[in-house]
C-alpha cells in the first residue's frame, strides 16, 4: 500500500489555473525522481481528455497510459491550495494528488486514497488544514475522530505451505511487521503466542507487545493443518495498542454466530478486506451468481470490463457520466471480487471498487428510466469507456 509522509507534501500553493497546477506537480514528480520530464505533456493530454476532478475538493491529475514508460517509481506529490484552483465546470480543487504509476498500480493508489476521501466533511477540512503532517494524517485515513487500522489485500496470504501453526504465526507477524505494526519484540510475542479458536477451523492471535500500529494479517495454509487436536484453515493474527481493531474483532465474532466464518475464507483478498470495512457484515459468498443485494429488485445487468487498465480514472469517470444521465437510482458492485455495491454516479466509490481488466461489473437500477440505464451502461462498456478496449 502506497505510504504517504511530509516529505510527500506541498502546503500553501498557489495556482492561476489547473494547467499551471499541474505543471508544477510534474515538476515536483520530476525532481523527486519518480518521472521523466515528459511525463508532464502526458499529464496536460490526460486532462484534455476528461477532467481528474474527483469531488469533495479533490482532484487527481495523472499520465496517459502512452506516458507510462516515463514513469520511473510509483509515487505521487500532493499539492494544496487553500484558494482553491478552478477544475472546471465549477469545481474547485483543494488538493491535487498528482500520481505516477505504473500498469494498474494506478487502481490499488486510486482505491486507497477515495476510501479515505470519500468520507463526510472532507472538503471543509482539505480548506482549513494547516500542516503537512496534519494532511498525511488526514490523507492516510487517521482523522481526529478515528484511529488508523492497517489492514489491506496485501496482508491476507492464502495458500501458504506450512505443516504448523506456529510456521502460520511467523508469516503473520512477518507480514504485520512489514507494515510498520509491529518491531522486531513484537514478532518474538506473536511467535511465541498462544492462539485461540474461534470456531470452524478458523484461529485468532492476539498482539499486545511491540506493537507500532494497531492492524491484522490473516494467513491461511494450503492444506488444513492440526493444533490441539482442532483443525486450523486460518489464523487471524490482531496487534492492537489502540481500540481500532474493536470493529473488527465484532464483525469476527458475529460471522462466529452466524456460522460465516468458514465462508469468509472464500473471499479473495481484497473482498475480504472490503466484507470486514462493511456494516453490517456480509451474507455469505456466492462465486457464481450476482450479488443478492443488486437482485433483489429493479433492472440488472452483468458486464465484463475489457479496458486493459481496468476503470483508471478515464474510463471510471466516462461511466460515471452515463449513469448520470438518469434519473434512476443506480447501483453497482465488482461481482469479480463480490463487493459490496456503491452509488454508480460517484466517481470516487466507482473508482474504489478496484476494477481490473476481466472483471464483471452487476448493476442494479430503480426507477421510470431503469431498463434504459442498464441498457446504456452495457453499451458504453461494450464500446470501451472511451478507450480503445
Amino acid at each position: 500500500m502506497l505510504a504517504l509522509n511530509a516529505h510527500d507534501i506541498h502546503m500553501q500553493q498557489h495556482a492561476a489555473s489547473k494547467h499551471e497546477a499541474i505543471k508544477a506537480m510534474a515538476a515536483a514528480l520530476t525532481q523527486k525522481g519518480l518521472v521523466e520530464a515528459g511525463y508532464q505533456d502526458g499529464m496536460l493530454a490526460r486532462e484534455a481528455q476528461t477532467s481528474t476532478y474527483l469531488g469533495n475538493g479533490i482532484a487527481i491529475p495523472h499520465g496517459t497510459t502512452d506516458t507510462r514508460d516515463q514513469v520511473k517509481q510509483t509515487g505521487v506529490q500532493v499539492f494544496h491550495f487553500p484558494q482553491g484552483v478552478d477544475w472546471g465546470e465549477g469545481n474547485l480543487a483543494y488538493v491535487a494528488i498528482g500520481i505516477a504509476a505504473k500498469s494498474d498500480e494506478h487502481l490499488s493508489i486510486l482505491r486507497q486514497l477515495t476510501r479515505v476521501l470519500s468520507q463526510d466533511g472532507i472538503e471543509q477540512q482539505l480548506k482549513t488544514i494547516s500542516g503537512s503532517e496534519q494532511l498525511v494524517t488526514l490523507l492516510n485515513g487517521q482523522t481526529a475522530d478515528t484511529q488508523a487500522f492497517t489492514f489491506s489485500s496485501d496482508m491476507v496470504l492464502t495458500g501458504f505451505p506450512a505443516s504448523d501453526i506456529t510456521t502460520l504465526q511467523a508469516v503473520g507477524a512477518g507480514l504485520l511487521k512489514n507494515h510498520h505494526c509491529l518491531n522486531s519484540d513484537g514478532v518474538s510475542h506473536a511467535v511465541a503466542g498462544q492462539p485461540v479458536h474461534l470456531g470452524e477451523e478458523h484461529w485468532l492471535l492476539g498482539v499486545g507487545d511491540g506493537v507500532l500500529q494497531t492492524g491484522m494479517s490473516v494467513v491461511m495454509p494450503a492444506t488444513s493443518l492440526s493444533h490441539q487436536s482442532q483443525s486450523v484453515s486460518a489464523l487471524w493474527c490482531v496487534a492492537a495498542n489502540n481500540p481500532a481493531h474493536l470493529p473488527v474483532l465484532n464483525t469476527l465474532m458475529q460471522w462466529k454466530l452466524d456460522k460465516q466464518l468458514a465462508a469468509s475464507g472464500r473471499y479473495s483478498p481484497q473482498a475480504l478486506v472490503d466484507a470486514l470495512s462493511a456494516e453490517p457484515a456480509p451474507a455469505q459468498p456466492h462465486t457464481a451468481a450476482p450479488s443478492e443485494a443488486l437482485t433483489a429488485e429493479g433492472s440488472t445487468g452483468l458486464y465484463t470490463v475489457t479496458n486493459a487498465h481496468g476503470l483508471h480514472a478515464r474510463p471510471g469517470a466516462m461511466l460515471v457520466n452515463t449513469a448520470k444521465k438518469f434519473s434512476a437510482d443506480i447501483q453497482v458492485a465488482n461481482a469479480s471480487t463480490q463487493s459490496a455495491p456503491v452509488n454508480a454516479k460517484s466517481l470516487m466509490k466507482v473508482i474504489a471498487l478496484g476494477v481490473k481488466h476481466g472483471h464483471q461489473l452487476q448493476f442494479s437500477a430503480q426507477g421510470s428510466d431503469a431498463e434504459q440505464a442498464i441498457a446504456a451502461l452495457g453499451d458504453a462498456i461494450k464500446d470501451g469507456l472511451g478507450e480503445n478496449a
